[in-house]
């Protein structure tokens, strides 16, 4: 596992080659000066060598810092000047590219994938950082995916066993999903618009991504009414629906946040927004509707590979243990890498000891795999250091965690017990693993290797008490876990 330290290096090795012009300089300052040149060459050659050889290690920890996902305490929230809004746990903030406006006329409905189907993603960055000036939406960073729906044409969204609303109708395209809102398809809820008849493409169907968030529940969403009160309405897709479309009608409400505050609209958009907000008629939708298996796309995006991961020898010694933190802001920027965007992220961390929570700012490049399950969970596993002073985000044990593959242990027998993504007994065995110092770079927990026979009875009890059901008896599942 590669450590701040060796990142830092490597910039700096290339830093000082590409800088190698500042420590030139230098040199023929010095000849000069020792053949007797006139001072202000000298004195020139000097200055230039001296600018740019103290401009290789800053560029070498800029780099580094922007490569590692490292957390110091520069990057805690709350200092002096900083007016971020105050976030409680369960918020969750995700700001992506705007969609297109669409026809003046087109209606805005709800449409349910029922299947989709990855395409094609060949970005040609590498593992290089492309930045785009003014273009947050770059085509070249987006996943191509087979998209097959049921369009609710009618105004009525009430759903049938098969998922088919009045009106409805099946549509199959291939369209370019941002990163950020990968989790809405997989959710299987999609805000959309349908050109009218008299259009020129009558009945086209296009997708709008950041309402598509909303409807999908990645990103939350709370009301405050006139009085002060506070409506949660995520999950509840008739009434996003309707607010979208009065949203749509006066020309756009500004989110503060996870917010529409109607104190801040006019008093007739206002009222409109209320009596949709207080409707509680309606049932909230499930995390993903039904099928999800057919939507899942994190096994086909890049990103790191999900496993139990490693523990690097010196840092297990000196104490160094998994924290968990939480995703409460993610905001789209102009830079991408191939595996994912780099986002700017507002973390919450849960100190290991039981200390309170605090929140860091961070610069981030998150991978798609992950984005594409983000509705489910937004935990993220943290390494922290021996003296708690950093923190590392550990991808591969985060993708585990939230469920982008699946884990499986071998028990003693050979037999495999299958874990359901996200099961509680995924966090434990993490850190039994880490407390033992047993490194295990894959999604499978092998019990018969010999590098694990020191843990092997406690991981047998953790599934056990986190319930694990699989396809067999009661019974023949202790006998297997002895």
């Amino acid at each position: 596992m590669r450590g701040y330290t060796g990142v830092l290096i490597g910039n700096l090795i290339l830093a000082a080659f590409a800088g190698l012009a500042g420590p030139v300089f230098l040199v023929v300052a010095y000849v000069a000066r020792v053949e007797g040149a006139a001072w202000f060459w000298v004195a020139g050659a000097a200055g230039i060598g001296a600018v740019g050889t103290a401009a290789i290690p800053f560029a070498a920890v800029r780099s580094a810092r922007q490569e590692f996902p490292r957390i110091t305490r520069r990057d805690r929230a709350g200092r002096a000047g900083d007016t971020r809004p105050a976030y409680g746990d369960d918020t969750s903030v995700v700001c992506a590219p705007r969609s297109p406006g669409g026809l003046a006329g087109a209606r805005l409905v709800r449409a349910d994938v029922r299947e989709a189907s990855f395409v094609r993603y060949s970005p040609e960055g590498g593992a290089r950082f492309t930045t785009y000036g003014g273009d947050h939406d770059p085509a070249e960073f987006k996943a191509t995916v087979g998209l097959r729906l049921w369009v609710h044409d009618g105004e009525d969204t009430g759903r049938g066993p098969a998922g088919q609303g009045p009106g409805g109708r099946e549509v199959t395209e291939e369209v370019q999903v941002p990163s950020l809102c990968l989790s809405a398809v997989t959710a299987g809820r999609l805000a959309v618009l349908v050109d009218p008849p008299d259009a020129p493409t009558p009945g086209k169907v296009t997708v709008l991504w950041p309402r598509s968030l909303l409807l999908a529940g990645t990103r939350t969403c709370r009301v405050v009414d006139l009085d002060g009160r506070v409506t949660d309405v995520t999950r509840y897709a008739d009434r996003q629906l309707e607010q979208m479309r009065i949203s749509r009608s006066v020309g756009g409400v500004v989110m503060d946040g996870d917010l529409i505050d109607l104190r801040r609209l006019d008093a007739a958009t206002a009222a409109r927004y209320a009596a949709v907000a207080r409707d509680v008629t309606e049932q909230r939708a499930p995390v993903t509707e039904p099928g999800e298996e057919a939507r899942r796309l994190a096994e086909f995006l890049p990103g790191d590979e999900a496993s139990f991961g490693s523990v690097p020898r010196r840092w297990s010694r000196r104490g160094g243990h998994l924290v968990l933190g939480r995703f409460l802001s993610l905001r789209g920027r102009t830079t991408f890498q191939d595996h994912g965007p780099v986002l700017d992220t507002l973390l919450r961390v849960r100190p290991a000891d039981g200390s309170p929570a605090y929140d860091v700012v961070r610069r981030l490049t998150v991978p798609m795999n992950y984005l594409a399950v983000l509705h489910h969970t937004r935990d993220v596993v943290l390494r922290a250091g021996p003296n708690g002073r950093s923190l590392v985000v550990d991808w591969a044990r985060t993708n585990l965690l939230a469920g982008v593959t699946t884990a499986q242990v071998i028990a003693p027998d050979g037999l495999g017990i299958p874990l359901p993504r996200r099961s509680e007994a995924l966090w434990p065995l993490m850190n039994l693993l880490v407390a033992h110092g047993v490194s295990n770079p894959t999604p499978v927990l092998d019990l018969r290797e010999p590098r694990m026979h020191a843990v092997s009875d406690a991981v047998r009890e953790m599934i056990r008490g986190a319930g694990v059901r699989v396809d067999e008896t009661e019974e023949a599942l202790h006998d297997r876990l002895g």
